[in-house]
């Protein structure tokens, strides 16, 4: 990443205590790039909040603005990586690579469904 080039600025910066975070929107000013690797940002981001560890910074929802050059996104930054794991969405875990979804057949999960469902039959008609 070429240092000069980009220019990275957080906004609206809002301090959670009850989800143990800062929540703040990203602009990145890129001219001459298409966009701005998620990586890069979160080390420059964990230099501009003083964060010791870039795994507790969640990047998401970047828009490059109409003829490029400028991107807006959110950020998140947790206070430690539990919090993190309690708090964030699955989706954005795998992501980061702190979260590997169970793999089941398709089959198994219809099955064990259907189970289910038979057992509230039988509680219900009592």
């Amino acid at each position: 990443m070429d240092k000069a080039a980009v220019v990275v600025r957080t906004r609206k910066v809002l301090t959670n205590r009850l989800l143990s975070r800062k929540q703040f929107v990203v602009e990145v000013v890129h001219p001459g790039k298409a966009n701005v690797s998620k990586k890069d940002l979160k080390a420059t981001i964990a230099k501009l909040h003083k964060v010791a560890d870039p795994e507790t910074i969640f990047l998401f929802g970047f828009k490059t603005d109409f003829g490029g050059g400028k991107s807006t996104g959110f950020g998140l930054i947790y206070d430690n990586l539990e919090i993190a794991k309690k708090y964030e969405p699955k989706y954005r875990l795998a992501r980061a690579g702190l979260y590997t979804k169970p793999q089941t057949s398709r089959k198994q999960r219809k099955e064990k469904k259907n189970r289910l469902k038979k057992q509230g039959k039988k509680t219900a008609k009592k």
